[in-house]
């Protein structure tokens, strides 16, 4: 008789949940009314609803930017949309936290890949509205997906996933993106020098300025830090 060879057995690895730093200005407020939120939210809502909401509320609000080159008025139409991606994006990961039905590495990918592809539909949306030039949309988001891309990638390496940087997160974004919305339906162009430029040319002008510099920032910093806990002689 041959022996029979044993068939190779999978080697598993426990998945460990990385820290979450999230020090933006509205943080703690945001953490106690999405708590509140997801504990009266009705039995049949769950993760995976509000993460559908999120995104889907994203290519609205980008359709609503491209429907504003014919129409100044649906720039108050992305405001609700807005409203919807934080409700969405929001509330899906404390909805599993406080039912206790967590999917990490199911609801980490998920979440982040269709923020990724949603946020590409906003920005293409803007840069099709006409209140914005198409290369400080795509210039933006280049830098927004290299950001993203060093957050994720500190995330598995380090164990820490940041939420926000110099206090700001995706929520005072949103905020700030509304502000937005308000001034450039009343006065769509910015005096400086004695030049017009768009307003929102200028505001994600000096949105990418700083997202390069946290990204120089946070890859140095990382970099430096995994050089010193892996240094070889």
């Amino acid at each position: 008789m041959t022996p029979t060879k044993e068939a190779p057995q999978k080697q598993s690895t426990e998945f460990k949940t990385a820290d979450r730093a999230h020090t933006s200005f509205l943080a703690a407020a945001e953490k106690r009314t999405l708590i509140w939120i997801a504990k009266r939210l009705p039995d049949w809502v769950n993760s995976d609803h509000l993460t559908g909401l999120g995104f889907v509320s994203l290519i609205l609000a980008g359709a609503s930017y491209w429907y504003a080159r014919s129409n100044a008025r649906a720039l108050l139409l992305v405001i609700p949309f807005l409203a919807l991606n934080w409700f969405g994006d929001s509330l899906d990961g404390t909805l599993a936290r406080v039912r206790n039905r967590q999917r990490p590495r199911y609801g980490f990918y998920v979440d982040h890949i269709l923020d990724a592809l949603g946020m590409s539909f906003l920005m293409a949306g803007m840069a099709l509205s006409g209140f914005m030039s198409p290369l400080v949309a795509g210039t933006f988001l280049i830098f927004y997906l290299l950001l993203s891309i060093e957050i994720y990638l500190a995330t598995y390496t380090i164990g820490t996933f940041h939420l926000s940087y110099w206090r700001f997160g995706p929520t005072e974004l949103r905020i700030l993106l509304v502000i937005g919305n308000l001034f450039a339906l009343w006065r769509p162009h910015a005096l400086i020098a004695g030049q017009e430029f768009l307003l929102f040319d200028v505001g994600f002008a000096v949105g990418t300025a700083a997202l390069a510099v946290i990204l120089v920032q946070a890859t140095t910093k990382h970099i430096a830090m995994l050089y010193r806990e892996e240094n070889r002689p």
